[in-house]
């Protein structure tokens, strides 16, 4: 009896949320600068996408579509017209960078979502049940990691064919090895932990033991790194843009229209700096939603990095 009573002690332990431990991380948000700094940056660009179809009305079927105005070449300052000016061919920076943000989210929380959930359930296999199982698939996953990850992406878009959702794709086949490998750590860190043995006596099936008990008490490192890959992804898919893999012509991508700016940049004969615009804004639009992620991520780190926390 004493026995069972400590399994089912251990049982609840690792069930039950500590409340002080949530409310301490939550006060060390509110009073961490860098994370408040990358909530608002991220919420700006939430309410950038959000009201999108206000801030910039899309003027046919499709709204990712970037009207042109006419098609001169050379690329047109801001005016009242176009308040970010023109890109080659009179592509709108203003709506290109209005409507990429959506385009922004939609690949970095794509990409993201569908790497963890791929790596969530290959890692909590592999390292639950170890043996032959965790060989094959710890191999595999060597394989992927053994090539670049961009020039593996570049060269999936190009077998898939060029095209915004090839790169999406593209990007959860290169993503997911990442979070099996740390989900995978975390298994085998916990799986034996007094609650786990105590919810296996009890008779708990294997499902219940890793989603009742396991996954909750390794989901904070997911979270932190998942954060930060958010950035790196829409990095990722600019880059493959700005190749031309990506997003297509007139696309409203911020890669895109940086793309439209490689010919431009330092260009004038009389002021090297006269198409400034036409990579400086977008390049300002990647650069700041990037930072808010990475922002974001760093502080989830120092947050709940356990070696900081209270005892």
């Amino acid at each position: 009896m004493a026995a069972k009573g400590g399994r089912l002690a251990a049982l609840k332990a690792g069930m039950q949320p500590n409340i002080k431990e949530l409310k301490f991380m939550l006060s060390r948000i509110r009073k961490n600068p860098l994370s408040l700094l990358g909530l608002s940056i991220i919420a700006f660009y939430i309410v950038i996408a959000l009201l999108a179809p206000v801030l910039s009305p899309p003027s046919g079927i499709d709204p990712y579509k970037i009207p042109r105005d006419r098609y001169y070449p050379t690329p047109q300052p801001p005016s009242d017209r176009h308040p970010f000016g023109t890109a080659e061919g009179q592509f709108d920076i203003y709506y290109g960078t209005v409507w990429g943000t959506r385009t922004a989210f939609r690949i970095g929380i794509w990409v993201t979502g569908a790497s963890l959930a791929i790596g969530l359930v290959i890692g909590l296999i592999s390292g639950y049940y170890g043996g032959v199982i965790d060989e094959v698939m710890m191999r595999f996953t060597d394989i992927i990691f053994a090539f670049p990850g961009l020039i593996l992406a570049m060269a999936l878009v190009t077998a898939f064919g060029v095209g915004l959702d090839n790169v999406l794709l593209a990007l959860v086949l290169v993503g997911w090895p990442s979070y099996t490998r740390l989900i995978r750590g975390e298994i085998l860190r916990v799986k034996e932990e007094d609650y786990v043995e105590a919810a296996k006596a009890v008779g708990c099936s294997d499902v219940r033991v890793m989603v009742r008990h396991i996954l909750p008490n390794t989901i904070y490192p997911i979270l932190i790194m998942a954060s930060l890959d958010i950035g790196a992804i829409v990095l990722s898919a600019a880059a493959l843009s700005f190749l031309g893999l990506g997003a297509p012509v007139g696309y409203a991508d911020w890669g895109q229209m940086i793309s439209y700016s490689q010919n431009w940049i330092f260009a004038g004969e009389r002021n090297p700096w006269q198409y400034w615009y036409t990579f400086v804004i977008p390049g300002l639009f990647i650069f700041t939603f990037v930072l808010g992620w990475n922002l974001l991520g760093d502080a989830l780190r120092d947050i709940l990095d356990p070696t900081l926390r209270r005892r």
